[in-house]
Formats: C-alpha cells, sequence, structure tokens
C-alpha cells in the first residue's frame, strides 16, 4: 500500500489518513498527498494530489447516501459532459467499479474541477453569476425524464421538519439548549403557519442542494459547475430555486450572528438564472418562489434548531463552537432572521419576478 507524504496530512487525523489511503490503493492513481477540502457539511473530503498529473477528490459518504447515488451521478454527469457543461466526473476503480465499499463505508474519487467555492456572496455579480449556472444547469437537463436508478425520497418537506423539531423536543427536554430551542420553535410554527403550500408543478431533474458552496466558480467569477452531487433527484423547481435564493442571497455564513435577505442580490440571481432557462418555468411556479424561498428558510431552521437537540448530523466547527449544538443553534436563528427579513421585502421580490419572467422573457 502506497503511503501519503506529510504534506497537509497534519490537518488529517491518522485514522482518516490510514482508510484515505487503503481506498486509493483500489485506484489506478499515483498519489502523493491528501489535504482537507472544507465547505461540505456531511461528506468526508480530500483533495489528492498525483505525481506530476491532475489533481482528483476523495470522498467518504456519510451513511445517509446509499452506494447507489453514485449511479445517479455517473448517468447525469455524463449527460451535462455530452452538452458541453463542466462538471466533476467519477473515476472507475480498477475493477471498474463506481464507488468502493471499505469497513463499513463507501468510497469514490472524482475528478477536480479548478476552481474555487465561497461560504457566502459578497456581491450581487455573484449572485447573477450563480443564477446563470445552475439555469444552465436545470436547461441541461429539462429533458431528462427517465426516472434515476437511486430513488431518493423528498427532501423538502416544512411539515415533516417541523414535526421531526417536535419530536426533538419531546424527546429532549432536559438538553442545556431546550428553552432557546423552544423559542425558536415557536417562532418557526408561527410564520410557517402564514405561508402557502408551493404550487404543484411539474417533476424535473434538480440538483436537490443548490447553496452557495456547492457552485465552483473560476477566477473572474463565472460558475463553472454544481458539485456534491449526491441529492440528484427528480422533484419541483420551487423548492430547489427556493433553497438556492435561501443560501445565495443571505450574505454571511449560514451560521453569522446577524443575517438578512440581501434584494440586489435576488434581482441579480433571478436576473442570471431567467437568462439561461427561457420558456421553462410557468406562471405557477415562478409566481411562488418568494414563499417558497421563505418555506426553505424556516424549513432549514427547523432542522438546525432539532439538531441543536440531538447534536448527531451536521457538521460542526470544534475551533468555534462548545459543541455541535452550539453551532446548530446558530445557524438556526441565521435562517430564522433570514427568512423575517424576507417577509418584510415580500412585495419587492415579488416584483422582480414579475419583471423577469413577463417581459421578454416570458415563461
Amino acid at each position: 500500500m502506497q503511503s501519503a507524504q506529510t504534506t497537509g496530512m497534519s490537518l488529517i487525523s491518522p485514522e482518516l489518513a490510514t482508510a484515505a489511503a487503503r481506498a486509493l490503493a483500489a485506484y489506478d492513481l499515483p498519489w502523493q498527498t491528501l489535504s482537507p477540502l472544507t465547505g461540505g457539511l456531511i461528506n468526508t473530503t480530500l483533495r489528492v494530489e498525483t505525481a506530476g498529473g491532475p489533481a482528483y477528490v476523495l470522498q467518504r459518504l456519510h451513511p445517509i447516501f446509499d452506494a447507489a447515488v453514485n449511479h445517479n451521478l455517473d448517468l447525469v454527469t455524463a449527460e451535462l459532459a455530452r452538452q458541453g457543461l463542466t462538471t466533476p466526473v467519477l473515476i472507475r476503480t480498477r475493477e471498474n467499479a463506481r464507488a468502493l465499499q471499505l469497513e463499513g463505508a463507501v468510497w469514490r474519487v472524482l475528478s477536480l474541477v479548478p476552481g474555487h467555492s465561497v461560504a457566502a456572496l459578497s456581491a450581487a455579480a455573484g449572485a447573477r453569476a450563480a443564477g446563470a449556472l445552475l439555469g444552465s444547469f436545470h436547461a441541461a437537463l429539462a429533458d431528462w425524464h427517465a426516472p434515476l436508478p437511486h430513488l431518493r425520497p423528498p427532501v423538502h418537506d416544512p411539515a415533516r421538519h417541523l414535526a421531526a423539531l417536535r419530536g426533538a423536543l419531546a424527546a429532549h427536554p432536559g438538553h442545556r439548549l431546550y428553552p432557546e430551542v423552544v423559542r425558536l420553535a415557536l417562532a418557526i410554527t408561527t410564520q410557517l403557519a402564514d405561508l402557502p403550500a408551493w404550487p404543484a408543478g411539474p417533476a424535473r431533474l434538480v440538483h436537490g442542494d443548490p447553496k452557495i458552496s456547492n457552485l465552483l466558480f473560476d477566477a473572474d467569477g463565472r460558475g463553472l459547475c454544481l458539485i456534491d452531487l449526491d441529492t440528484l433527484a427528480h422533484g419541483p423547481l420551487v423548492p430547489e430555486l427556493g433553497d438556492a435564493f435561501r443560501s445565495w442571497c443571505n450574505p454571511g455564513p449560514e451560521d453569522a450572528p446577524r443575517a438578512r435577505f440581501a434584494l440586489d442580490f435576488f434581482a441579480a440571481a433571478i436576473e442570471g438564472y431567467a437568462s439561461q432557462t427561457v420558456g421553462l418555468l410557468g406562471p405557477a411556479e415562478w409566481t411562488g418562489l418568494v414563499t417558497g424561498t421563505q418555506s426553505i428558510y424556516l424549513e432549514l431552521a427547523a432542522r438546525f434548531a432539532a439538531d441543536a437537540l440531538e447534536e448527531r448530523y451536521f457538521g460542526w466547527s470544534p475551533a468555534r463552537y462548545a459543541t455541535r449544538g452550539e453551532h446548530n443553534l446558530a445557524r438556526a436563528s441565521n435562517q430564522l432572521a433570514a427568512a423575517q427579513d424576507l417577509a418584510q421585502q415580500a412585495d419587492a421580490a415579488q416584483a422582480i419576478l414579475v419583471r423577469h419572467f413577463t417581459t421578454g422573457m416570458k415563461a
């Protein structure tokens, strides 16, 4: 078995380094060093440097993902590449397998697309580039109607996540953060009750988690591709876009003490998206994007609040927070505050949709 050089390895635990080396032994890669790639909250992701060749991405999938998600990823990225879009692709093992089962974990290697991701946008130009990138992704897959090999249950369901939050409260009444989570849960419940269900639209092939850190940009700020494709599924566009806008239009990290909904970012994102998707969205879809975005903010706030008590799902930063619970409480508070700010600007946000989807870009 090849062993890694020490460069970057001090940032990786000895256990992870050993497991990663065992996984890489299944591939024909002359690898030399490993270093962590941060930003994701679920999978363990490492950058793999090779001897004089391209770099790769090595991932150990979170147990919530079945190995079959790699079949989805393989098929969809092949279609994106066929249409000329930049995308990471799976690297096969020596046995021509899409992924590797090793000691109870699923490992895979992907090509590394040179580019950078960000935790939050700092200017409207970035939102415009993000919108154009996601729009090109949706447009490229608009005619894909065949079912994916791996069926993923619907992720976005505010009522279900609110019920899970109530369950967490019932199961952890003695938790140190219980009083603060109760306060958040009441506000989340009240605001969700005032929102309509998102409109029923055709099931489309969607990314499933288009937060800003899952988009790569080049040095000039142009969108390159979407990454973290384990969430690919067929579903409506409203929650997909709501998830995008709630991330792109909150100019700060998800755990920042303050949050707001930047209306200029939203306008730029809509402009970019509409430029790539003329005729794709029907009126019932685009008119529901504001309340859909509010719903996703509140849904995610509920998920973070539940994990503040359960402390088992989302990744966290030990360097910045005492426990996983405190980190998730900060995230929940941030998402709730952003939802409240959007609610105060809902009319102006709706006017932006009308302007872009009824003037020159009818859908």
